[in-house]
């Protein structure tokens, strides 16, 4: 079987965007820093993305059954960091606005879509949910977060 560090640093040359993914829960805002965030389907319109078990956040929002998904750009790097910290308060500041469904998203955000989750399957130490977008709308025109080998990078121009 090949080596968990192989696999991480193999993966890791894969170039991915950044995604947020907030709900407002029973417990108040939760959010949580996914690069393995990928579209499915457009008819129906279906994104997956990947929870890991030890995610102290995921449970809260696939109690929630819906969530929003930010599209984070190129300015975002500290935002993303601070979503991926543990106990962090991932909400301070004013720079937040919510979806129709009451998801808190960065008013700054590339785009965002709101979704309801449509199945949660096992997939080895981590949980792969599919969910239906419901609503959504393109919010800013700056340049992606990109994240490759373990660290943000940008795109060059062509």
């Amino acid at each position: 079987m090949l080596e968990q560090r192989s696999f991480r640093d193999i993966l890791g040359r894969f170039t991915t965007g950044v995604v947020l993914i907030t709900a407002d829960t029973a417990d108040g805002p939760k959010g949580m820093a996914v690069n393995s965030f990928t579209s499915v389907s457009l008819t129906p319109p279906l994104v997956a993305l990947c929870a890991a078990d030890t995610s102290s956040t995921w449970p809260a929002i696939r109690e929630a059954g819906h969530f929003a998904v930010t599209i984070l750009g190129d300015g975002h790097a500290e935002l993303c960091r601070l979503f991926s910290t543990k106990g962090a308060d991932r909400f301070a500041g004013d720079n937040w606005s919510t979806t129709r469904a009451g998801h808190p998203i960065p008013a700054d955000g590339l785009g965002w879509l709101d979704c309801r989750i449509s199945a949660v399957h096992r997939a080895g130490d981590h949980e792969l949910v599919i969910a239906e977008a419901l609503e959504g709308a393109l919010t800013d025109q700056a340049g992606p977060l990109v994240f490759h080998a373990g660290r943000f990078t940008a795109l060059a121009a062509a």
